[in-house]
């Protein structure tokens, strides 16, 4: 009975995930004390980091808030090849763009398609809880900001793949993946 109860509670878990329905992938770059951005800026340049957010994300719903979708420049938004939907109560729905009012909103624009969430750190913090996948890049130095990364119980998530380079200006960075332990 109590190894029942065990197994109706971890599929309880995983049905709150979505991860019957799709992979919900955490895509962001953290330095090493955490900063992801500072005034709606992200304060290194990696063009590989780039790269890799473009090879990824291409052809995924993106989860965004509104600043966020609002740093991007002009010309790029929205995003290309990928379906922008963006958490907000003021902005109007645009072309090319899906408005959501809250979480569950969201998740419904992607009509169960493996999504990426790309910020900020709040929507990073509510989305954390329900993602199954990180996709870091994990910048090797310390930053100045005003926008951090929640904090991770990193025992909940198994490390799947990293690879450490430098970029092309000299700095030091990893790209890691790490799946939700089940």
């Amino acid at each position: 009975m109590i190894l029942l109860l065990k197994i109706i509670t971890h599929i309880q878990k995983l049905k709150e995930r979505w991860l019957f329905k799709m992979n919900l992938k955490i895509i962001v770059a953290i330095s090493e004390n955490n900063v992801i951005g500072i005034n709606n800026k992200i304060p290194w340049r990696i063009p590989e980091d780039m790269k890799r957010f473009k090879e990824l994300t291409t052809g995924h719903p993106v989860i965004m808030g509104s600043k966020t979708y609002l740093s991007i420049p002009e010309k790029f938004r929205p995003l290309p090849d990928r379906k922008n939907i963006i958490l907000s109560k003021k902005l109007e729905p645009q072309n090319g763009i899906y408005i959501a009012k809250n979480i569950e909103e969201a998740l419904s624009f992607t009509e169960n398609e493996d999504s990426f969430v790309i910020g900020g750190s709040q929507i990073y913090e509510e989305f954390l809880p329900r993602a199954n996948f990180l996709e870091i890049t994990k910048v090797h130095e310390t930053f100045d900001g005003d926008s951090f990364f929640p904090e991770i119980n990193w025992n909940d998530w198994k490390k799947i793949y990293e690879k450490r380079q430098k970029s092309e200006k000299g700095l030091e960075f990893s790209f890691q993946t790490f799946k939700r332990n089940l």
